[in-house]
């Protein structure tokens, strides 16, 4: 089963093994795995928090909204920060088990104590590295994910004032005939006038759309009431024209 970033185990998991790693690899320098286990106990608060603070706030909030400056800004702080947390922790750590004798912690286990610090900030690039990857590519299958909606979502296109205008389907109320115009009526938008023919829309429109009138396409969708002369969509109140009531009677029924 393939693990989540979002999925807690997965985080326990890493912790474990970057622990476990670590008291492995450090243990033995220094003769003791214990030592290894007492420093690596005492640091991990601080590197964990720096990599949970760069990678669930920082990153969303300054990264993913491209606002660079303050990104660059506040993980230059954060890292000042933890360094400065991290050498407190190094100072107490080796201060509390001298005092337990541990007389073989000369300079070279000092030496392997700043390596063990070091190792465990590059445990948290290379942890912030690809949970970041991981954050961008979920977003970017968001972003792709929306265009596609947006590609397969039925408009009419027109051009109105000399620019495109697309309108869903589903948001038009009905269409008004002006002569060598018509005035597209929607919900969300106020009329668009555009050059076209009435009856050349008609012919295009999909099958929700009925000409009820010589000057009236109406969306079958948006009917709330209807008689033998009126149809009524969102309040609005539309005459049935004479030569259309066979066609457009009959399909009302059975709406």
């Amino acid at each position: 089963m393939k693990l989540k970033i979002s999925n807690p185990y997965y985080h326990i998991l890493f912790w474990l093994v970057v622990a476990t790693g670590l008291i492995l690899v450090f243990g033995r320098p220094w003769g003791n795995a214990s030592h290894a286990f007492y420093f690596i106990v005492m640091l991990l608060p601080v590197v964990m928090g720096t990599f949970y603070f760069f990678n669930y706030y920082l990153v969303p909030q300054f990264l993913l909204k491209k606002k660079y400056f303050w990104f660059g800004l506040y993980a230059f702080y954060t890292l000042v920060i933890s360094l400065y947390l991290q050498m407190l922790v190094v100072i107490f750590s080796y201060a509390f088990l001298a005092k337990f004798r541990l007389e073989k912690m000369g300079q070279d286990s000092v030496d392997d104590i700043f390596s063990l610090a070091f190792v465990m900030y590059m445990v948290v690039f290379v942890g912030s590295f690809l949970v970041m990857l991981q954050q961008l590519l979920e977003r970017q299958k968001e972003i792709d994910l929306l265009e596609k909606e947006k590609v397969h979502i039925p408009m009419l296109e027109l051009t109105s004032n000399r620019q495109t205008v697309k309108i869903p389907y589903d948001d038009i109320i009905y269409i008004e005939s002006l002569s060598d115009y018509i005035k597209v009526h929607s919900r969300h938008r106020n009329a668009v006038v555009s050059k076209e023919k009435i009856s050349v829309m008609a012919e295009e429109l999909p099958e929700q759309f009925v000409r009820i009138h010589r000057s009236f396409i109406v969306n079958t969708q948006k009917i709330t009431g209807h008689n033998a002369n009126e149809v009524e969509l969102d309040g609005i109140q539309l005459n049935i024209g004479r030569s259309y009531k066979k066609i457009v009677l009959p399909l009302l029924k059975s709406i």
